[in-house]
């Protein structure tokens, strides 16, 4: 092997492993749920809870279940900006401290994004069969979204 191509080998190597050393805090709050939490303000059915629980509470909360790889680098930099923006556009932790317009506002874009199969990702469900929505869980999912969405309208 040529030198430069052993240096460049060998340097590959100790800066991944340097990069092994960058662990930041965890999206995780520790079996607490805050009272702001969507399953707090909501009744929700246990089977809604459990398709929520699987397929967007990971990128859409306070509390992800982190799976093996995501202790190697850089693997936990690309999980971690997918988290950071779910968080951004829907955070079900916080959701009690959105406004009732805002929150109906993001019952609706649930809906048209779980029709038209934008969520969740595909990124997600390669890594996580147990995510994908069937249609039953679609529909079960979309008639609940449907009519706690009326309830909050009844309720202004």
């Amino acid at each position: 092997m040529k030198p430069i191509i052993k240096k460049g080998a060998i340097l590959s190597v100790v800066l991944f492993l340097l990069m092994q050393l960058y662990q930041p805090a965890r999206n995780v709050e520790y079996g607490q749920v805050s009272p702001m939490h969507f399953t707090k303000l909501y009744k929700v059915p246990a089977k809604v809870q459990g398709i929520l629980q699987t397929s967007c509470f990971d990128c859409h909360s306070n509390n992800t279940k982190y799976p093996w790889y995501s202790y190697v680098q850089p693997v936990r930099i690309f999980m971690d900006s997918h988290i950071n923006e779910g968080k951004e556009n829907l955070n079900f932790s916080e959701f009690g401290t959105y406004s009732k317009r805002k929150q109906q506002s993001k019952l609706d874009r649930m809906i048209k994004q779980i029709k038209s199969d934008e969520m969740p990702l595909a990124s997600y469900t390669m890594m996580h069969k147990n995510a994908v929505l069937t249609s039953e869980s679609k529909a079960i999912l979309l008639n609940w979204i449907e009519e706690t969405k009326d309830s909050i309208s009844a309720n202004n």
